[in-house]
C-alpha cells in the first residue's frame, strides 16, 4: 500500500466515513477510492485537493509517508540526497517530476545540464 493510500484510509476510518460516502463527496467511483487505499492507482493533483477538503487534512498530511513506513525502506542514496538538498526542496522536484512525461523529464535534464555547464553549442 502506498503512503497516500494508508493516510486516506487512515483519515477516511477516523471520520467514521465508508469508502462509498467518500467517493459520493469527491465526486469519484468507489473502485477508484479502493485503488487509491490499495496503493494501485495514485490520485491527481485535483482529486487529492478534493480528498483532503472533504477529510479535513492539509493535502501535504496526506502525502506525508506514514508512520507505519521506516526510513530503512528508503534508498540510502535517496536519503543521502534529500538530507543534502532538503526535504522541502526535494519534494517540490519530486512532485513536479512525477507530472512530466520521460520526454519532458528528458529535455528538463538537458536544461538543467546546460544551466550547470553552460549551452553546449
Amino acid at each position: 500500500m502506498s503512503a497516500i493510500g494508508e493516510n486516506i484510509k487512515m483519515y477516511r476510518e477516523r471520520r467514521n466515513m465508508s469508502q462509498q460516502e467518500l467517493a459520493l463527496k469527491v465526486r469519484v467511483g468507489t473502485a477508484t477510492i479502493q485503488k487509491y487505499e490499495s496503493g494501485e492507482q495514485i490520485p491527481d493533483v485535483p482529486t487529492i485537493l478534493k480528498l483532503s477538503t472533504v477529510l479535513d487534512v492539509p493535502a501535504s498530511e496526506l502525502l506525508e509517508k506514514g508512520a507505519n513506513n521506516t526510513a530503512s525502506e528508503m534508498d540510502p542514496e535517496i536519503e543521502h540526497l534529500i538530507k543534502e538538498i532538503g526535504l522541502k526542496r526535494a519534494k517540490l522536484i519530486l512532485r513536479k517530476a512525477k507530472e512530466f512525461s520521460e520526454e519532458d523529464f528528458l529535455r528538463v535534464m538537458q536544461m538543467l545540464y546546460e544551466i550547470k555547464y553552460g549551452d553546449p553549442q
